[in-house]
């Protein structure tokens, strides 16, 4: 989970040339070992295999629909163009057309989701390739950088870009529970580099990208985890949900882009499964916290029901149900795990409303965490060390905020040293 666009801070960005510059120095420290005609041999470091977290990777559509909202939109296009991340659909008037191409369509019968009449939605590329999630915009502008930084670095040190580094996108508007195909195609995947290379697989996951990678792991049975998982590295990992999710479905979050109205991006946001999925969990949040405060009603994390059907928003309810329980346990995942989190950051804690609740701006009550992730989701991974033989590692991050601590120096490194570790 992360902002509705996941743009670097610019200071965060005049940091870059620099961080790069110092982990291409730190990349001398162990040369790869030389073969026959003095050519480098295969490296030593495990293969690794990145997950994006929510709206982490690019996706694109293809257009043939009945009918348009509004005269200037698309009906019909030829071929794929961006949808995420595309700036210049985030405008007024366009951001109706984006709309009502990128919501999903809930069946409550079915307990699944469609794309909307006309509208065909994929990642692009092939799967296993890293350009999708090192930039959201496909322009590479730096606005829309995520994992550039990571990648880059991975291929400063010897890797090989849709190689021995490879991403695992996926429409990041589901959960896991309507991504199957995608977690077949993970495995395949994972079990390939892990051959090729002659050992086990570093998972390199981000935000709600490391529920899903749990979800994965505890699919698994703990023989194939042995064979081919050489360690998990959370980055900002949401394990009991996060705040922030309330307000999105509540009153919309066009996070601050001025031009646009929090309740025009509401519209689209609630549509997405994965936003009820990451409401705040009731096994780690207090059960008598007020989360959501009105003038006639309270919400903690046992009144979601009542707050969907205060909202007329029903469908909403039944989402949370069909997802509540893929993780909920949160059973260890069975192999090593690093948990990166960061801190000292206002993160949304609870939200007051006045009496124009829902279509207002909330008041916004602050509490520790990454800017998105609460403190206390991120440091659930913790409840797994002694509960299984493989050891958990937790590392605070002072001051990094939730998308910009892929670009922090620490994250980097720290990836680095688990590559080199025995």
């Amino acid at each position: 989970m992360a902002g509705w666009l996941r743009i670097a801070a610019p200071s965060s960005l005049l940091q870059v040339g620099l961080l790069l510059l110092l982990l291409k120095a730190r990349s001398s420290g162990k040369p790869f070992k030389k073969c026959a005609g003095d050519e480098p041999c295969v490296s030593s470091r495990p293969p690794v295999v990145i997950i994006p977290g929510d709206l982490g990777n690019q996706l694109e559509a293809k257009l043939d629909k009945p009918s348009v909202v509004h005269y200037i939109c698309y009906k019909k296009t030829d071929s794929y163009f961006t949808l995420w991340l595309n700036l210049e659909l985030l405008v007024p008037v366009a951001i109706d057309c984006w709309v009502d191409n990128i919501r999903l369509v809930y069946n409550s019968t079915t307990h699944t989701t469609s794309f909307p009449p006309g509208v065909d939605v994929r990642v692009p590329g092939n799967f296993g390739q890293t350009s999708p999630l090192e930039y959201l915009d496909p322009s590479r502008d730096s606005v829309g950088m995520y994992f550039f930084i990571i990648v880059q670095t991975l291929v400063d040190k010897g890797y090989t870009r849709d190689d021995d580094v490879r991403g695992a996108p996926y429409d990041w508007r589901k959960a896991p529970n309507e991504n199957k195909q995608y977690f077949l195609d993970l495995q395949n995947m994972i079990e390939d580099m892990a051959k090729k290379a002659g050992g086990p697989v570093v998972l390199i996951a981000h935000s709600m990208g490391n529920l899903y990678t749990l979800y994965f792991l505890n699919q698994q049975p703990q023989a194939w985890k042995d064979k081919y998982i050489k360690s998990f590295i959370a980055i900002g990992p949401p394990w009991a949900g996060v705040a922030k999710t309330l307000r999105v479905v509540i009153s919309g979050d066009n996070d601050r882009i001025p031009v646009i109205s929090p309740l025009k991006m509401r519209s689209q946001q609630r549509t997405a499964v994965s936003t009820s999925w990451l409401f705040p969990y009731v096994h780690t949040w207090p059960k008598d916290q007020v989360l959501v405060q009105t003038p006639t009603a309270n919400y903690t994390v046992l009144d979601y029901q009542q707050l969907y059907s205060d909202l007329d928003f029903k469908d909403g309810w039944l989402m949370r149900q069909d997802t509540e329980s893929l993780i909920f346990d949160l059973t260890p995942p069975g192999v090593e795990v690093h948990c990166l989190y960061g801190t000292g950051i206002n993160t949304s804690e609870s939200f007051v409303y006045s009496d124009k609740f829902p279509n207002v701006e909330p008041k916004v009550v602050y509490g520790d965490g990454d800017g998105t992730v609460n403190l206390r989701s991120a440091i659930q991974c913790g409840r797994w060390i002694g509960k299984q033989k493989q050891p958990v590692t937790l590392k605070e991050l002072p001051g990094c905020e939730h998308v910009t601590m892929l670009l922090n120096v620490t994250t980097v490194n720290y990836i680095l040293s688990v590559l080199d570790s025995p």
